[in-house]
């Protein structure tokens, strides 16, 4: 089963209540002033007919803020995403956090730390290691983009269909050249939901495919992934909260418009934004400044009672499994969790959405399973309290170790990480003085040798070899692709 964590204190806010609702205004002065650009003629029109300034020559749309507000209060609170595998649905929302894939195009050498396409037995490997991970909650559009041999334009389709195989957990889907509509075939077969992205173009743009996708992800009742990636800087302002204001702005277009398609449309909001590093121009995955834009924003979309998530915490500046790679995923992922996000990428992702590795997975679910255990805090109860044990044992030369309270509650209050070095130096050295990227390293071997992902029914994968090579039909009559 998925372990999610429940968080049982009050979250984290950096924002007071004034500010929260100065972010919020200005998010509403920018979607009525400036508006947002939507390259799509029927979004377009269902915007006129709600009341929203259109200009068809720009494509630009002017939002009342009452509509804003009431697209808002009509998005639910809380909702169950459904896997294909009962066990493994996610109940979104309240103060549930659950951690999910952060992907990497490519794989990469542990040797060398060169990034490389993955075979597909790389890909399915992959998938089977977040298969098995109970920390791993969702599987996010790509594990690997694709594999060798894999045409370009099939990529999407084959991913989907090789993450629903390997994998009985909740999957978003990824769009490109209408790839959504094979794999929302796929899902059906199988009885699950996907969640379904659409994705602003900072700063203040949508384009026709993310546009398309939103009509039919909501007609055909999946959920939306409402996503923004500004760069403060670059395509958000540079300031923290200016690039909050824009992205919210971004994100809360794309929530109007899948509100007026179908109210009540189920929704997560998702935070991908990174300040740029000045002296390269490239985003800085990593910096602290990630946490602040994160934590911040989650202040704002609990405000209005919206899920959200944060995808940054698997992304490190680092190109190797080391120290700085270490300490830039904790800290986000912590930070981004205490403050009551429902969805954090964490697990798989190695440096920026270049490059994953299971192994980097590994590592990540002891690092989402200490978070977890910090999140569910500390209780405090007559039995936890340990009064009588305490008397019973007394001073020295008294101790805990053979007490019936020892052995029910340590297990149940520490948490204890599966690849870890946590040997004294003596039992280090006589057990070959390994460190966690060994004994992850060992844990994948285990995995891919004992765990076997629950497989498709003979017709389940029938038809979606059918779906598979419908698509590919479909892409040949198009001409892209041979």
């Amino acid at each position: 089963m998925v372990r999610g964590f429940t968080r049982r204190f009050r979250p984290l806010e950096i924002l007071t209540e004034e500010e929260i609702e100065g972010i919020h205004r200005a998010a509403l002065d920018v979607l009525r002033e400036t508006g947002v650009t939507f390259e799509h003629g029927r979004a377009l029109k269902l915007f006129e007919q709600n009341d929203c300034i259109v200009d068809y020559d720009e494509k630009r749309v002017r939002f009342p803020p009452g509509l804003v507000e009431e697209c808002i209060r009509q998005a639910p609170s809380t909702y169950r995403l459904r896997a294909r595998d009962p066990e493994n649905d996610l109940s979104i929302g309240m103060d549930r956090t659950y951690f999910g894939l952060a992907p990497g195009q490519n794989t990469v050498d542990l040797d060398t730390w060169e990034d490389r396409v993955a075979t597909q037995q790389e890909f399915r490997d992959f998938v089977t290691v977040l298969d098995y991970l109970d920390t791993m909650g969702w599987l996010i559009c790509y594990p690997y983009f694709g594999w060798e041999g894999v045409d370009p334009v099939m990529a999407m389709v084959e991913i989907t269909a090789g993450m629903i195989r390997d994998s009985t957990k909740v999957v978003e889907i990824g769009y490109q050249l209408d790839s959504e509509v094979f794999c929302f075939e796929m899902a059906q077969v199988v009885g699950m939901e996907v969640l379904c992205p659409i994705a602003a173009s900072p700063p203040l743009t949508y384009y026709s495919d993310a546009c398309e996708m939103a009509f039919r992800s909501v007609e055909s009742g999946f959920p939306i992934d409402l996503c923004s990636g500004g760069v403060h800087g670059g395509t958000a302002p540079a300031t923290v909260a200016g690039a909050i204001v824009s992205d919210t702005a971004e994100k809360l277009a794309g929530l109007v418009l899948v509100q007026l398609i179908r109210p009540g449309t189920r929704v997560v909001a998702m935070d991908q934004t990174t300040p740029q590093n000045m002296q390269t121009g490239s985003p800085f995955f990593g910096a602290i400044g990630c946490s602040l834009h994160m934590v911040a924003e989650t202040q704002l979309w609990r405000r209005y009672g919206i899920p959200h998530r944060n995808s940054q915490a698997g992304y490190t500046n680092s190109k190797r499994i080391d120290f700085q790679n270490g300490y830039e995923r904790a800290i986000c992922a912590q930070n981004t969790a205490l403050c009551g996000a429902s969805m954090v990428s964490l697990i798989g992702g190695i440096y920026g959405e270049v490059t994953a590795h299971p192994v980097q997975a590994i590592l990540d679910h002891d690092i989402a399973g200490m978070i977890g255990r910090f999140l569910e805090g500390v209780r405090v109860d007559d039995e936890t309290l340990a009064v009588d044990v305490i008397h019973e044992v007394g001073p020295i030369p008294g101790f805990y170790l053979g007490q019936a309270h020892t052995r029910k509650w340590w297990k149940r209050e520490q948490f204890v990480p599966e690849v870890s070095d946590t040997l004294t130096y003596a039992e280090w050295r006589e057990s070959g003085r390994k460190s966690c990227l060994d004994y992850a390293q060992e844990k994948l071997e285990e995995i891919l040798d004992t765990h076997r992902p629950t497989p498709l029914t003979p017709g389940q994968e029938e038809d979606i070899q059918r779906i598979e090579e419908n698509a590919r039909d479909y892409y040949t009559k198009k001409g892209l692709m041979e």
